[in-house]
C-alpha cells in the first residue's frame, strides 16, 4: 500500500509489472531483451559514427537520421536497463519521483521522434517535388533549428503531464500494469477525478502525434502524386525507392503507438501480459528497426558496416574484398 502523510496521499514507490503469468521464465526472458538492447546501442551508435565519417552522407536526410538515432538511444536507455533489473533481480519498486521523470522522458522523447519523422517526410517531399530548391531550403542552420524546435515542442507539450500527476491523491493500489511509467497507467491509480489529465493528455497526443501523422500522410500524398506524373516507370521506381526506408520507420513508430493506445483504451479485459508485451514492443521495436532499415536501404552505410566486419574478421581474405566489391 502507498505511504501517505498529513497533507498528501502520495505513494513513496510504485510497483512495476514483471511478466504476469511468466514468472518462472522471468530470468530467461531478459536475455533476448538484453540482446535487443545491445543491438539498439550498437546499431544507432554505428549510424551516428558512419554519418559523421562519410562526407557523402552530410545531407539533410542523414542529419535527421542522426537525430532519430540519438532519440532512440535516449528512449531505450531510460527504460530498458530498469526493465532488465526487474527481470534479473526482481527489483520492481520505483520511487515516485523517478517514475515521474521516466514518464516525462518517455512521452517527450516520443514526441520529439514524431517531429523528426515529420521533418524527414518534408525532406523527402522537397527532394522529389522541389529538387532544385531542396538544398537552398534545408541548409545546415535550418536543420539545426528544426531539431531544436522538435526538442522544445516535446518538452513544452509533455512537461505538464508529471505536474498534473502531482496534484492527484493516491489511496489505493500502487501497482502499475507496465514495466515502466506511462501517464495513462499512473493516472488510473489515482482516487480522484482525472478529467484534467485525460483532456490534456488526449489534446497533447492529438496536437503532436496526431497532427504529425496527418502531415506525414499529406506529404506522401503529394509525393505519390508527383511520382505518378514522371514519364518513365524507371524514374517512378527510383524516386519512390528513396522513401521506402522512411516509410518503414514511420510504420515502426506509429503502429506500436496506436496498438498501445488501443490496448489502454479498449483492453481492460485483456490479460495483464498483453499490456506488458505491447508496452515493451512499443519501446524496443522502433529503436531496433530504425538502424537496420536504413543500414539495409542506404548503400554507403551498408558498405561501411560490411567493410568494418570484413576488415576485423580473422577468416576474411582478399577473396572477400572481391565479393564485397561485387555485392556493393
Amino acid at each position: 500500500m502507498p505511504s501517505t502523510n498529513n497533507t498528501e496521499f502520495r505513494p513513496s514507490v510504485f510497483i512495476l509489472a514483471g511478466m504476469p503469468g511468466l514468472e518462472a521464465a522471468r530470468f530467461w526472458t531478459a536475455f533476448p531483451l538484453c540482446s535487443m538492447y545491445i543491438v539498439v546501442i550498437v546499431g544507432n551508435c554505428a549510424v551516428l559514427f558512419i554519418v559523421k565519417m562519410e562526407r557523402s552522407l552530410h545531407a539533410p536526410m542523414y542529419f535527421f537520421l542522426c537525430m532519430l538515432a540519438a532519440i532512440d538511444l535516449m528512449l531505450s536507455t531510460c527504460t530498458v536497463p530498469r526493465l532488465l533489473s526487474l527481470l534479473w533481480s526482481d527489483v520492481r519498486e520505483i520511487s515516485f519521483g523517478a517514475c515521474l521523470i521516466q514518464m516525462f522522458l518517455i512521452h517527450s522523447l516520443s514526441a520529439v521522434e514524431s517531429s523528426v519523422l515529420l521533418a524527414m517526410a518534408v525532406d523527402r517531399y522537397l527532394a522529389i517535388c522541389l529538387p532544385l530548391r531542396h538544398a537552398a531550403i534545408l541548409t545546415n542552420p535550418v536543420i539545426a533549428k528544426i531539431g531544436l524546435a522538435a526538442l522544445a515542442r516535446g518538452v513544452l507539450f509533455f512537461l505538464p503531464l508529471p505536474l498534473l500527476i502531482l496534484r492527484l491523491p493516491f489511496c489505493g493500489s500502487n501497482t502499475l500494469s507496465h514495466s515502466y511509467c506511462l501517464h495513462q497507467d499512473v493516472m488510473n491509480l489515482a482516487c480522484a477525478s482525472t478529467k484534467a489529465n485525460v483532456v490534456y493528455g488526449l489534446t497533447a497526443i492529438l496536437l503532436v502525434m496526431g497532427l504529425d501523422s496527418l502531415l506525414i500522410s499529406l506529404s506522401y500524398f503529394m509525393i505519390i502524386k508527383a511520382v505518378l506524373q514522371l514519364s518513365s516507370r524507371k524514374e517512378r521506381l527510383q524516386a519512390f525507392s528513396t522513401c521506402v526506408a522512411h516509410l518503414c520507420v514511420v510504420l515502426a513508430f506509429y503502429v506500436p503507438l496506436i496498438g498501445l493506445s488501443v490496448v489502454h483504451r479498449f483492453g481492460k479485459g485483456l490479460a495483464p501480459l498483453v499490456h506488458v508485451v505491447m508496452g515493451d514492443f512499443y519501446l524496443l521495436v522502433p529503436p531496433l528497426l530504425n538502424p537496420i532499415v536504413y543500414g539495409v536501404r542506404t548503400k554507403q552505410i551498408r558498405r561501411r558496416i560490411l567493410r568494418w566486419i570484413l576488415h576485423h574478421c580473422p577468416f576474411c581474405g582478399a577473396r572477400w574484398d572481391v565479393f564485397l566489391k561485387d555485392l556493393l
